[in-house]
C-alpha cells in the first residue's frame, strides 16, 4: 500500500470511531441519563427552572438572568473565536491557491511528483501531501469551525429565549409554562455542547494536516477523554423522589437530545 493510500483507510477509521463513540453516548442518553454528565445537567436543569419560576417571591429572577448572561456570554465567545479562525483559515486558503501563474504551475509539477505539501520533505508527513489533499485538509478544518459557529449562535437564541420565559409569571398551565422555558434552556445547553464538541473534534482535524496516523491516533486519545467526560456513574437519583417528575425529565432528555 502507497503512503498516499493511507488517508483513504486511517481517516474513515477515526471518523468512525468518533462517530460510534457518540452514536453509543446518544443511546446511554436516551436510556440511562443518569449516568450521564449530559442526562445529570438536564435533570438538575429541570428541577433549577421549577425551582426559580415556581417561587412566589420572586426574589430568584434576578439570579437566574445573571445564570443565563453567563451562560450567552460563554456562547458568543465560542461563536467569535469560532469565526475569527473560519475567517483566517478561509484567507489562508485563499492565498496558498490564488497565486501567480508562475505559483500554479509549479505546485501542479511538484504536487505531481508527491513531494509538494505543507512540509514539503518532512518525514513526519506520512500521507498524500499533494494541493488538492492539503484543501480538503483546509477545507476540513474550516468546516469545523464554520458548523461550530452556527451552533453556538443557535444557543445564544435559544438563551435568549430563556432569559426571558424564565421570569414569566405563573398563572394557568403553570406545568406547561415551566416544561417550555426548560425545554429553551435545555436546547440553549445542547447547542452550546455541540458547538464545544465540534472544537474538541477540530484537533484531530488539525493534526490530519501531519498525516493520517496522527489523526487516528488524536481520534482515539479525544474518545478516551470524552468518555472520562461524559460519563457520570456516582449519581444517585433520590428513591423518594416524584416518579411522574423522573419520567418527565427521562421524556424531556430523549426528545430534545
Amino acid at each position: 500500500m502507497k503512503t498516499e493510500d493511507l488517508d483513504y483507510v486511517l481517516v474513515p477509521l477515526g471518523l468512525a470511531v468518533m462517530a460510534g463513540y457518540h452514536a453509543w453516548l446518544l443511546l446511554r442518553v436516551r436510556r440511562r441519563p443518569a449516568t450521564t454528565v449530559i442526562g445529570v445537567n438536564a435533570i438538575n436543569r429541570r428541577i433549577w427552572v421549577r425551582h426559580v419560576m415556581e417561587d412566589p417571591s420572586g426574589k430568584h429572577a434576578v439570579l437566574a438572568v445573571q445564570t443565563i448572561r453567563n451562560n450567552i456570554m460563554a456562547s458568543t465567545l465560542l461563536a467569535s473565536t469560532a469565526i475569527t479562525l473560519s475567517s483566517l483559515i478561509a484567507v489562508l486558503m485563499s492565498s496558498g491557491g490564488g497565486g501567480s501563474a508562475t505559483t500554479s504551475s509549479s505546485t501542479t509539477t511538484t504536487s505531481s511528483s508527491g513531494s509538494n505539501g505543507l512540509l514539503p520533505g518532512a518525514p513526519l508527513v506520512v500521507g498524500a501531501t499533494g494541493l488538492p489533499a492539503l484543501t480538503a485538509k483546509f477545507f476540513a478544518i474550516l468546516v469545523c469551525f464554520l458548523v461550530a459557529f452556527l451552533l453556538n449562535v443557535q444557543s445564544i437564541r435559544y438563551y435568549s429565549h430563556a432569559s426571558v420565559l424564565v421570569n414569566v409569571p405563573l398563572a394557568a398551565r403553570r406545568r406547561a409554562a415551566i416544561g417550555y422555558a426548560t425545554a429553551a434552556l435545555d436546547r440553549g445547553s445542547y447547542f452550546w455542547s455541540f458547538g464545544a464538541r465540534t472544537f474538541y473534534f477540530s484537533c484531530p482535524v488539525f493534526l490530519w494536516l501531519f498525516g493520517p496516523i496522527p489523526m487516528l491516533v488524536a481520534c482515539v486519545a479525544l474518545v478516551c477523554a470524552l468518555y472520562f467526560l461524559d460519563v457520570c456513574e456516582d449519581w444517585e437519583e433520590d428513591d423518594n423522589g416524584d416518579v411522574d417528575d423522573a419520567d418527565d425529565d427521562r421524556g424531556c432528555i430523549s426528545e430534545e437530545v
